[in-house]
């Protein structure tokens, strides 16, 4: 949202507001130049706020990354982290797609298969799983992430009583992240490879995995190269089916142009801030795009001036991905009803425009930051261009419950009845941290399709509440 030069000017305090203008899929803005009244009739009909879900993006970034990985001369699995947003829509186009789903739990192993997700294509993820997980990934014949020899002992006693062989990642502590809480230990990786040989009747050991915070594809192809080290190990102890090396999530996401990214950073100060909040870890917004990364993870060296993916290839190793946000990047948005407007802008230099919902639903408050993208201002009537500053309440009575902390410079002033409509929201912001506080229904879900060519069919976007049907 560009701030126009000839708007009239006020006396400010603090820090000049300065934009992050949020990047939009040519399908988001269609749906916003073409179909305003049918978004604002949704929010209006199925109430604030209101979380919009574009299927259609996000089967055309599962293309993408395909492509990424084929370019790189790879081969690759790709499973949806389902734990990124609970929308049934996304598992749907999975199916269709013939890509899988990486799970932690059973009510979402149980989505999965729903979806008509076959289980051969489901990894179960997640520490210490329970009994009755083990035991559906077992029926289902899913591919079992194994975090601790008493996981792997209970899962080789499920197999048994089901008649069955478990098919079994061992997920590793990396050399670059050794106290992570998730992952075997060396001496625990190699007690655990000969154990599944011992246990072979119950046991398949398919490969290794990690787990690996941050965003670095040097790092992660590091953590890759000593997966395929273990796998070469695993077969000479016998396991040769160990050809799978699972390389987790953690493919960025590029928000805003890196360009505005570099100077936010450089002029971010408490003052850009609702009562001067100090953040001290924000979301790489301005980052490299997924395709991007996954080409630097594959061209990686690792060692006599071989790539990871010729590596690969060279010892029969396939590598299993599993993407959240990077699949949901631009694949939906969130709008909010603006419910009361407080201007203090004579006594503070900013206003708080206090929307109807919660912090809730923008997720990042979880993880003890702010989502930074500006929100897009939808005005119900008329308004001359005014720079506006203002940050984003919600409307609980929590002194923290701030939707935007940051002071954003509206290009003209928010009234009630306006909306706003946060951008690229699908991937972990809109239901990571829901809450029925207050008895609030959860926010509904709302599945758009333009259809055709971005809808130059002059057809309208079908839309319906998401849920397995």
């Amino acid at each position: 949202m560009l701030i126009s030069r000839q708007r009239s000017e006020r006396p400010m305090a603090g820090a000049r507001p300065f934009a992050l203008t949020a990047l939009r899929h040519p399908v988001v803005s269609r749906l916003l130049a073409d179909h305003r009244a049918l978004l604002a009739d949704l929010l209006d009909g199925l109430g604030s706020p209101l979380h919009v879900v574009l299927p259609e993006v996000f089967e055309e970034n599962v293309g993408e990354l395909r492509r990424a990985f084929a370019e790189s001369g790879a081969t690759a699995d790709i499973l949806f982290a389902k734990k990124a947003n609970k929308a049934d829509c996304y598992v749907t186009s999975a199916a269709a797609l013939g890509i899988g789903v990486d799970v932690a739990g059973a009510p979402e192993l149980v989505k999965a298969l729903a979806g008509g997700v076959p289980g051969r294509r489901i990894g179960v993820s997640g520490p210490e799983k329970d009994d009755a997980l083990l035991a559906l990934a077992v029926q289902h014949g899913c591919l079992v992430a194994v975090d601790s020899i008493s996981e792997l002992r209970r899962l080789a006693g499920t197999a048994r009583l089901a008649g069955r062989r478990a098919a079994v990642l061992l997920r590793s502590r990396t050399a670059g992240q050794p106290g992570s809480r998730f992952g075997l230990s060396g001496d625990e990786r190699r007690a655990a490879v000969g154990l599944c040989g011992e246990l072979a009747d119950h046991l398949v050991l398919r490969g290794f995995s990690f787990h690996l915070n941050g965003y670095s594809p040097a790092e992660r192809a590091t953590a890759a190269n000593e997966m395929i080290e273990h796998c070469l190990d695993a077969r000479r102890r016998g396991s040769l089916p160990a050809e799978l090396v699972d390389i987790g999530g953690g493919l960025p996401v590029r928000y805003v142009e890196p360009r505005l990214w570099n100077e936010f950073l450089a002029q971010n100060e408490p003052a850009h801030y609702h009562a001067a909040k100090d953040f001290e870890d924000f979301y790489p917004y301005g980052g490299q795009p997924a395709a991007e990364a996954v080409r630097a993870i594959m061209a990686h060296p690792v060692g006599g001036g071989e790539s990871l993916s010729a590596k690969a290839n060279r010892h029969g190793i396939r590598f299993v991905v599993e993407p959240g946000r990077a699949l949901l990047d631009q694949a939906g948005f969130t709008m909010y009803r603006v419910q009361q407007v407080d201007d203090r802008r004579e006594s503070d230099g900013y206003a708080i425009v206090t929307v109807a919902g919660s912090s809730f639903s923008l997720s990042e408050q979880w993880f003890g930051s702010d989502y930074l993208p500006d929100p897009l201002l939808i005005s119900a009537g008329s308004a001359a261009d005014e720079l506006f500053p203002a940050c984003v309440a919600g409307s609980t009575c929590l002194e923290s419950d701030m939707v935007t902390w940051r002071k954003i410079g509206f290009p003209r002033p928010v009234h009630r009845g306006d909306h706003l409509v946060y951008l690229n929201t699908a991937g972990y912001q809109m239901d990571s941290n829901e809450s029925p506080f207050h008895d609030a229904p959860l926010p509904s879900k709302v599945v758009l399709r333009l259809g055709g060519d971005l809808g130059v069919d002059g057809a309208p976007p079908r839309w319906r509440l998401d849920g397995i049907h």
